[in-house]
């Protein structure tokens, strides 16, 4: 199988990439490295530097590369400047994947793979998260995946073009099974910052918001290693050939844990005294989010390896760890 990797620089992506190869996949990775590293990209992997909103870079990619499958991961993710930069978000997250899927129809290119998000079914109505959760976005950031779901139904309806819309819950860890590690620049989610401030490139750690209706008064949040991640892309790929049937599904363990569990695990695993502020609540964070993927797990054979936030957190230090020795 031919993939190309859309993304594939970024630390998902990376991971992604990952899998395939050892799935004896040949792979291209395209990435503006905004976000991402080329030296995060596996070895075996070939690399152009490019952006989605380039038509002629993804066309040129396309006719020489000839995939058969595209995993789409690249995108703007900050859930807090999505609600400000609507413009920005919209250029990147909509109109790039809009190329993308337009380059990909003129290829008579059939399998895509998106990594959409948890952030498109907005304050939960009940919980655990099923695929059938009424979707209300409370963010512009989940708006996009949202609207960018919607369209693949209708690309699918229009052309013999087949998806996977993955909804992710929250990625964490890296693969403990090679050496190779991919770190974020300027991430924005919990357990990176956590590490960063471990490290000591941060000043301290700040919980936002002690008062939400949880038993510790933090958020609770559904951590899934991105190694299961990475697994679940690859098998869906594998369903979407077998099957010719297009797929929208959660990727989570089912289980919750706390901003402030997962601050006393990071204290725990990398036995370092992290520098803890408490803030307010940030706009657009509903108080607990955990999924049910009882659907991936039957349709794929999936079921996720790491479900334990102190192995999750141990798989993230030793990367960050290997990282900042460099």
């Amino acid at each position: 199988m031919r993939a190309l990797v859309v993304g594939g620089a970024g630390y998902i992506g990376s991971h992604v990439v990952f899998y395939l190869l050892k799935d004896n996949c040949e792979v291209l990775v395209l990435d503006n490295l905004s976000f991402g590293s080329e030296s995060s990209i596996p070895k075996g992997a070939d690399f152009v530097l490019g952006d989605i909103r380039n038509k002629e870079v993804l066309t040129r990619c396309m006719q020489n590369f000839k995939p058969e499958v595209v995993v789409h991961l690249a995108a703007l993710k900050s859930v807090g400047k999505s609600i400000h930069e609507i413009a920005v978000y919209s250029d990147i997250n909509i109109t790039g994947t809009i190329n993308l899927l337009n380059a990909m129809i003129a290829q008579n290119i059939p399998y895509f793979v998106f990594s959409s998000s948890a952030a498109v079914y907005g304050t939960p109505v009940y919980l655990p998260i099923d695929e059938k959760h009424p979707t209300k976005p409370i963010n512009y950031y989940g708006e996009t995946k949202l609207i960018i779901e919607q369209m693949l139904q209708w690309y699918s309806r229009a052309y013999p073009f087949y998806y996977s819309a993955l909804r992710y819950f929250n990625a964490s860890g890296h693969e403990p099974a090679s050496s190779f590690f991919a770190i974020e620049k300027n991430p924005e989610n919990l357990i990176p910052i956590l590490l960063e401030t471990a490290l000591g490139t941060r000043k301290d750690f700040t919980l936002f918001g002690d008062d939400y209706d949880t038993p510790d008064g933090s958020c609770i949040r559904d951590y899934i290693h991105v190694s299961d991640l990475a697994r679940a892309h690859l098998l869906s790929l594998h369903f979407l050939k077998e099957k010719k049937q297009s797929l929208t599904l959660n990727l989570g363990t089912g289980k919750g844990f706390s901003t402030r569990e997962a601050y006393e695990s990071a204290v725990r695993v990398t036995k370092k005294d992290i520098p803890l502020t408490i803030g307010g609540r940030r706009e657009g964070d509903p108080a607990s989010m955990y999924a049910l993927s009882d659907r991936a797990r039957n349709l794929l054979a999936w079921q996720p390896k790491y479900n334990n936030i102190d192995d999750i957190i141990l798989h993230s230090w030793k990367a960050y760890q290997r990282n900042f020795e460099t």
